[in-house]
């Protein structure tokens, strides 16, 4: 008697022993990989600590709340350097998150024409190409000149409030914003994208089939299913503004001075980096190493947060 197809079980085949021990050294060599990356990075904190060191024993926590960077007296402080990395990556955030995930929900829920998505996607991935020094060019001889006639307006009318309360003079603290806020662009409309198209089909179907309207499944439905991956790409987003360099250098104006103002002169604990450690000797290169430590640290509490936003939203 013929048994029907669907009742057939398939025949498992045993494993050999040549089979197994290639199992078992595939996943003696991926834990091997996992284990290096973390390894590497703690090799990577453990010797910047170890080159802060000398630093850390001369002044001790107080280069955290010191405004003061002077190798002649070597008198050092990474306080104003610790704000405008913070501030300036928080500016870059407020201005392409709202942008970066619009364009991610317009790309991935077939609101554009196939042609016009296509070079959508294109551009996008074309602003990550694009070198950092390209940007800094830029910002000096195109953004800069867009924002003065801007932040004058803003000065002269609103200058009562901290954050207007002094003119443009060139580079400051709000250019610097804008240009991470475009190179942070690409990375959030990426990965935001990507979260919102692994949303099942079935709950934009259940939405639709409970009167929802479209907008209504994308703002109700699909960007909350999705708000964990777009948390992801917001902090990864964060992490990048924080350690970018070369554009952040060119345009920010390297001050080391706090200023509520936006149009302020600051500076970055990257573009510090950059500035001086080439020329730098003795107790000098060990703040250095300080200033380093505390960006990695920035980044690790970054990275935690996003973890901790990521499971939180997971329980609800």
């Amino acid at each position: 008697m013929n048994i029907p197809t669907q009742d057939r079980q398939p025949i498992v085949r045993p494993l050999t022993k040549a089979e197994k021990s290639l199992d078992r050294g595939f996943i003696l060599l991926t834990r091997i990989f996992a284990l290096a990356i973390a390894g590497v990075l703690i090799w990577i904190a453990i010797q910047v600590a170890i080159q802060a060191m000398p630093a850390i024993q001369k002044f001790g926590p107080s280069l955290l709340v010191k405004s003061a960077w002077n190798p002649v007296n070597n008198d050092y402080g990474v306080l104003p350097q610790i704000y405008g990395t913070v501030i300036s990556a928080l500016i870059g955030l407020l201005i392409a998150v709202p942008i970066g995930v619009g364009t991610a929900v317009l790309l991935s829920e077939n609101l554009l024409p196939k042609s016009v998505r296509v070079v959508l996607v294109f551009l996008v991935e074309l602003l990550a190409a694009i070198p950092s020094v390209v940007y800094g060019i830029w910002g000096i001889f195109v953004l800069i000149p867009l924002i003065a006639p801007v932040g004058n307006f803003l000065n002269t009318y609103l200058g009562f409030l901290p954050i207007f309360s002094t003119p443009p003079t060139g580079p400051g603290m709000f250019p610097a914003g804008v240009i991470l806020a475009i190179m942070t662009l690409p990375i959030i409309t990426a990965i935001s994208r990507d979260a919102l198209i692994a949303v099942p089909p079935s709950l934009r179907q259940a939405a639709v089939g409970l009167g929802a309207t479209r907008w209504e499944t994308i703002l109700k439905v699909i960007i909350p299913a999705a708000f964990s991956g777009i948390v992801s790409a917001i902090m990864l987003a964060l992490g990048r503004a924080m350690g970018e360099t070369m554009a952040v250098t060119m345009l920010i104006g390297n001050s080391n001075n706090i200023s509520a103002s936006l149009f302020a002169p600051s500076n970055t604990i990257a573009s510090l980096l950059a500035n001086q450690f080439s020329e730098a000797n003795g107790l000098q290169v060990s703040a250095l190493m300080f200033a380093a430590l505390v960006l990695f640290v920035l980044t690790l509490i970054v990275n935690i947060l996003a973890e901790l936003i990521v499971l939180r939203v997971k329980r609800l």
